[in-house]
């Protein structure tokens, strides 16, 4: 597995914090964020279960340049 870093949190410190990365093997994306709280995960539930090897995690608005970046990087069409 090779992972492509895409991006972080651009207003944090740099140290764990969300950040975006591409499997380029798979184009899998693989995302680090916030534990979603009790509420975003009751609410999530509403829709189907969550099971022991999925998590729901919450990324800032922010960040959708990165995510736009992860899409264009696991689709080939960003500029490598």
């Amino acid at each position: 597995m090779t992972l492509r870093f895409i991006a972080k949190d651009p207003n944090t410190n740099g140290d764990n914090c969300p950040t975006v990365w591409v499997d380029e093997e798979t184009k899998d994306f693989i995302i680090q964020g916030w534990k979603a709280d009790e509420a975003t995960v009751r609410e999530c539930l509403e829709t189907g279960g969550i099971p022991d090897t999925e998590a729901v995690v919450r990324l800032p608005a922010r960040m959708v340049a990165a995510i736009r970046e992860a899409c264009d990087a696991a689709d080939g069409a960003a500029v490598r």
